[in-house]
């Protein structure tokens, strides 16, 4: 008798659970939309050449878009826009528009230390944006081991070495692609504690195991722009697709009104592209 009544109770428990889930779940299927203030749509400009050790650099992709609303399924792409990069000795390369958005260069040709100089003109306005061509050094070895969590779980690490040059200030961005990342993982380092010695970048993440394939891309970067993606990961919890505040301002400046400035920056960089299989 008694194991019936345990029975008949844990069957009322169930069934008010059950009714109280299907009311709950129910509710939750109503969407709610907030009629929310619409900011000036600004332009977002991503322009980064990217100069791959071992290339001529020549082709080179500037992609121009705007702000969308917040519900706002796709981001609208810039057209018709007249594009074109002019180094310090005054040679001028022209970006043609491929496809909605996206405008090409063919004929490009990257110095390293050379100042860059960008200019758009959209939608009635101008933007210009000034660069210098940041060197790397190549990578010397790359490298594997186990390391422990905070949990006390052993993790896999993948280490990419380089030998920093002495006598002058260096600022690299590595950029780490394979299957189970959903967005890149990028790691930045300045030489201010490494100057003139051999420098150690790692990577590690839970699904990191044996098998997989790292694609490494790494960068050397300005001190401008090292300072500029150092404070989008700080203000976007390490996560550059986050939207970034609209105080952190890039390079990208309009030429008639500097309060209507481009979000983006315009950086240049040689990198070493390579490729990791974890062992």
């Amino acid at each position: 008798m008694k194991i019936q009544n345990e029975n008949n109770f844990k069957n009322k428990i169930a069934l008010v659970f059950t009714i109280f889930s299907t009311l709950f779940l129910t509710s939750c299927e109503e969407v709610v939309h907030l009629d929310l203030e619409a900011a000036p749509s600004k332009l977002i400009v991503d322009a980064e050449i990217l100069w791959n050790k071992g290339t001529s650099g020549n082709e080179q992709i500037i992609k121009i878009s705007k702000m969308a609303s917040y519900y706002d399924a796709t981001t609208p792409k810039v057209t018709g826009a007249k594009v074109y990069i002019e180094n310090s000795t005054g040679i001028s390369f022209t970006f043609t528009e491929s496809e909605p958005g996206s405008y090409v260069c063919t004929n490009f040709i990257p110095e390293l230390n050379m100042n860059y100089t960008l200019y758009i003109e959209a939608e009635g306005k101008s933007f210009t944006a000034t660069e210098k061509l940041a060197p790397v050094v190549p990578i010397t070895k790359i490298d594997q081991k186990y390391v422990t969590d905070s949990d006390g779980i052993d993790l896999l690490e993948l280490d990419v070495y380089y030998d920093d040059p002495a006598d002058e200030t260096n600022y690299y961005l590595t950029e780490f692609r394979t299957d189970f990342l959903l967005f890149p993982s990028y790691s930045m380092t300045s030489d201010e504690f490494f100057n003139g010695n051999e420098i150690k970048t790692t990577f590690s993440d839970e699904d990191l195991k044996s098998g997989k394939n790292i694609e490494i891309i790494h960068r050397g970067i300005s001190k401008s722009f090292f300072n500029y993606m150092t404070l989008i990961f700080q203000a976007s919890g390490w996560n550059p697709f986050a939207i970034p505040p609209g105080n952190i301002r890039g390079n990208i400046v309009n030429t008639t009104d500097s309060n209507d400035f481009a979000l983006g920056y315009f950086r240049l960089s040689e990198a070493t592209h390579t490729s990791y299989i974890m062992k």
